[in-house]
């Protein structure tokens, strides 16, 4: 049996700082971040590569046509998605893959693959949207989106397995690592090391 990394698929609605807890993260041994694909601008702190494969439209539609996303989802005019030959790639390579995804694409992943779910969830309402105020990057009507957006998804966090709640950065990161090395431990993960110790018998 081939070897493979625990998927770890992490949502939460917009502001509520999934980008700097996965950074929190990036350091830690062990731990790859699947970054995602979106045809969007990168705003001026993202990286190419880094924060998300930014590509062209008609780049992200051919992968969509060689059946290469295995989700994908249109977004305030712009796609987001992952490709999947690279997630199939980082998961024979690396202990733990974490993907930060909305909860439409979490739920297409589960269905093709074997992942924990995890929902980021903010200490309150209120702190969420003051979060997207002070992030500077929308406008008075993108914020109201957003919102009403959040609503939407929060009442789809009985779907997953685990809630953190992003009070501090390194705790919910701390506490993501730690629902990934429980995950790592089921006998389900650790087929591979049960099976040659059983083939190497003497």
């Amino acid at each position: 049996m081939e070897k493979k990394g625990v998927l770890i698929v992490v949502s939460g609605p917009s502001g509520v700082g999934k980008g700097s807890v996965l950074k929190e993260l990036v350091s830690l041994k062990g731990v790859f971040i699947s970054i995602s694909a979106t045809t969007r601008s990168p705003r001026e702190f993202e990286k190419d590569g880094v924060d998300y494969y930014f590509i062209s439209r008609e780049e992200f539609e051919e992968h969509i046509a060689k059946n290469d996303m295995v989700e994908y989802n249109e977004y305030c005019g712009n796609y987001y998605g992952t490709i999947k030959s690279k997630l199939i790639k980082l998961l024979k390579e690396n202990e733990v893959v974490i993907l930060e995804i909305d909860v439409n694409g979490a739920s297409r992943i589960a269905e093709s693959f074997d992942c924990v779910r995890v929902f980021l969830f903010p200490p309150s309402f209120e702190e969420l949207k003051k979060r997207l105020v002070e992030r500077g990057t929308e406008n008075e009507e993108s914020i109201k989106k957003r919102l009403n957006q959040a609503f939407i998804e929060v009442k789809r966090a009985y779907e997953y397995d685990y809630l953190v709640v992003n009070e501090n950065i390194k705790k919910a990161a701390e506490d993501i690592l730690n629902v990934a090395k429980v995950e790592s431990l089921k006998i389900k993960n650790q087929e591979c090391r049960i099976e040659e110790f059983i083939e190497n018998r003497f």
